[in-house]
């Protein structure tokens, strides 16, 4: 255990969500092929599978709680998701409690009109409209209402330009034409109530047919696939967001209600399920203690359930903001409000620690949301002029707090072409001061500065496990990928690492585009042939490297490498991949340059949940009903070889909290699992942007919001994901994304 700090608490009985397994493997280690755990996942789902809606491992229905409407012609729906995994205990089922968006089985008329918010009986459709309903349609199954009880279905393929009244179609070979209102008069006896309304398209291009509106209903049971607004998000998360004791309950209810007793396909193959959840014993890893500047009133403190403020503490190394200036681009906020707004975040800058002027170089510049990269070089400029040719070191952005593409606009020409460091702060803010928001922004600002804000007081005392002994540098790297739907989009790669040592909590960042859904990183090593300079090398991890030798002076002698974003089946294909690019980096360095690597897959998208054995025990929940801070398992329900293990890192604040999954694959440095899982916990108390230990190791999570941040790099408006399908060259390679600029690269611009 580090020193300086209370030893571990035991808790006996922590729950797992629910294990069970064929009675012929419990309590056995053995390597199960994965296509024996395919079929006993598909034999157990089976009677499920019959009721519900299956959407990939996930089982909906709207049985299991009433739906709940979201607007916009959408609804929730509650479901499980249900998978079998190998663990020490033999197998286990692991059952997770779910809410998606469906669309309302409604008629196809009510539909619209939730969509466009209005009623749409009486009048025309403009064509900002169509295109809206058109939108929201195409791929929607219907049936029809207007042929009694034969319910055809039909998937939408489109909507008509013309109103239904104009729509006339051939009606034989010989082009002898009909009305589509005469014709459903004549065929069905329907008189179309509606025909200023378009009709809907269905069928195949050649041959279109046509539907009026109101003669459709939309098929039940649909998941909504598009993006939903934030309306929609707001009220999906406030179903979903339960308590861990409605989430336990909700779990065993499913299990009660799949009735896996008596599963008539579980029993032919020989499966039995225990329907308790399954008791694992935990460890509660205890917090660190952070170090502040010497000059607060607390220069030394140890963080209470994973929370903490910055009353009485200053910034350990406070940055310096002499020439600032701030741009509003909110037409709400009067220039006296944006000026009062600056005057208390530098005021609170300066209580929290830094050096920072009072007065802007220019005063506050109000520009229009569409003329961002005008109005941002007239800043620059101007500021460069006052400043007699020095450099503008902080813009200040107010933003309206709808504002589209302007926030990813305005950090792509900040930060690829002016070299410039920019905090945005959303008009709400502005006129609604509140001082915790202010303290945030503060943090933001002093790591983007090049400050740090708090240290680990172990590191400064020389006296973490396989890092203070030599010079450790620590990597985060994570990929992410465009939208479902989006077939052209490149992935966006981004690995960041520590650039002080020992105190490990300064992170540079760069980011790279590469092929559309491609999980290893591409740009870790590069090395081609230059005709005058021969074998050239280049690539992140090499780069990275090479800023930390300039930042400390030395060589990093110790690799730690966490890894997110990484499915199961994918771990030993990036581990070979990636490995061997750190590898070829350190060589590229050095012939013999080969410091032993710790190689760390992070996962927050798994469906395991930890519960205290007894929800009223508050020694063993934090405020929440959820599990304390530094909660950690590594047996029972872990990998039966494996080297892995759950650590739940943060305090809840709503709904059930989700531990993060560390599975470590290559480890040359030769860590303990306390070492390991104490290294890890503790990084989560240095995370940058606020004063809360994080529910994922830092490095990993910084890499996250790199790559987040670079999709607004893809060129101008990219920010809206359709518009970047340019993003490939035409001999089909990935267009580079612009160059950070050295300025930005080396601080912590994407927090």
């Amino acid at each position: 255990m580090f020193s300086h700090s209370i030893p571990p608490r035991i808790l006996p009985g922590c729950r797992e969500l629910p294990t069970v397994g064929p009675t012929s493997l419990s309590g056995k280690q053995v390597d199960t092929p994965q296509e024996a755990l395919t079929v006993i996942d598909i034999v157990l789902r089976e009677l499920a599978a019959q009721s519900y809606v299956s959407i990939g491992r996930f089982l909906y229905s709207p049985d299991f709680r009433k739906p709940q409407q979201l607007g916009g012609g959408l609804e929730s729906w509650r479901g499980f998701y249900q998978s079998i995994r190998p663990t020490q205990m033999g197998l286990s089922l692991n059952i997770d409690m779910s809410s998606m968006a469906f669309i309302e089985p409604l008629p196809v008329i009510d539909f619209v009109a939730q969509i466009l918010g209005k009623d749409v009986h009486s009048k025309p459709l403009s064509d900002a409209d169509r295109v809206k309903i058109k939108k929201a349609l195409r791929g929607v199954k219907v049936e029809v209402t207007h042929r009694g009880s034969f319910r055809r279905k039909y998937r939408i393929s489109g909507l008509t330009s013309q109103p239904t009244r104009e729509l006339n179609f051939p009606l034989d070979e010989k082009m002898n034409m009909k009305s589509v209102v005469d014709y459903f008069q004549e065929m069905y006896g329907y008189t179309i109530k509606y025909p200023h309304l378009p009709c809907l398209q269905v069928g195949s291009q050649k041959k279109v047919n046509y539907l009026p509106m109101e003669a459709c209903k939309i098929v039940g049971g649909q998941r909504y696939t598009k993006g939903l607004n934030e309306k929609q998000i707001t009220s999906l998360l406030k179903v979903s967001c339960q308590r861990p004791r409605e989430q336990e309950t909700d779990i065993l209810q499913t299990i009660q209600e799949n009735d896996y007793e008596y599963n008539p396909y579980a029993k032919e193959f020989g499966i039995s399920v225990d329907s308790k959840l399954t008791s694992v014993d935990a460890r509660v890893l205890p917090a660190p203690w952070l170090k502040y500047h010497d000059t607060g009133r607390e220069k030394e403190y140890l963080p209470q359930v994973g929370q903490w403020n910055m009353m009485n503490k200053k910034v350990i190394n406070g940055s310096t903001v002499r020439y600032w200036a701030c741009i509003n681009f909110s037409r709400s906020v009067q220039e006296s409000t944006a000026r009062g707004f600056c005057q208390q975040l530098v005021q609170m800058c300066q209580i929290s620690g830094m050096e920072f002027s009072q007065d802007p170089v220019i005063p506050v510049y109000s520009a229009k949301p569409d003329l961002v990269k005008k109005a941002l070089k007239y800043v620059h400029s101007a500021s460069l002029e006052n400043l007699g040719g020095k450099e503008l070191e902080l813009l200040i952005a107010i933003l309206p707090d709808n504002n589209g593409s302007l926030y990813g606009d305005l950090k792509r020409i900040c930060e690829t072409d002016l070299g410039l460091i920019s905090q945005c702060c959303l008009t709400k803010h502005v006129f609604k001061i509140n001082r915790q928001y202010l303290a945030n922004v503060a943090l933001k600002i002093n790591v983007k500065m090049g400050g740090r804000n708090t240290v680990l007081l172990d590191a400064l005392s020389w006296r973490i496990p396989l890092v203070s002994d030599i010079p450790t540098i620590i990597f985060g790297a994570d990929v992410t990928h465009p939208e479902s739907g989006e077939d052209s989009c490149p992935s966006i790669a981004a690995v960041v690492a520590s650039q002080d040592w020992p105190e490990v909590t300064k992170y540079a960042g760069l980011v790279c585009a590469q092929p559309h859904r491609e999980e290893l990183i591409q740009d870790l090593f590069k090395c081609w042939k230059d005709p005058h300079h021969g074998v050239v090398y280049g690539g992140m991890i090499r780069e990275l490297l090479l800023s930390f030798k300039k930042a400390t002076g030395q060589k990093p002698l110790r690799i730690i490498f966490y890894r997110d974003g990484v499915s199961e089946g994918q771990f030993y294909q990036v581990l070979l991949y990636e490995l061997d690019a750190i590898r070829k980096a350190c060589a590229s360095l050095e012939p013999s340059y080969q410091p032993p690597v710790t190689f760390v897959v992070v996962q927050k998208r798994h469906h395991t949940r930890l519960f205290s054995s007894n929800h009223d025990d508050r020694n063993s929940t934090d405020k929440s009903g959820n599990i304390l801070p530094g909660t950690v398992v590594d047996s029972k329900i872990c990998h039966p070889t494996e080297f892995d293990f759950y650590l739940c890192s943060h305090a809840g604040i709503q709904g059930t909290s989700r531990p993060a999954h560390y599975h470590v694959l290559w480890d040359e440095n030769n860590f303990t699992a306390d070492e390991i899982q104490s290294l890890t916990n503790n990084l989560c108390y240095t995370y940058a942007r606020c004063t809360r230990s994080v529910s994922v190791v830092p490095p990993a999570y910084y890499a996250h919001l790199a790559a987040y941040r670079a999709r607004f790099y893809m060129e101008p408006g990219a920010t809206e994901i359709s518009k970047a399908r340019g993003a490939r060259s035409k001999d089909g390679s990935v267009r580079p994304l612009p160059a950070l600029k050295e300025k930005v690269k080396n601080v912590m611009f994407y927090c």
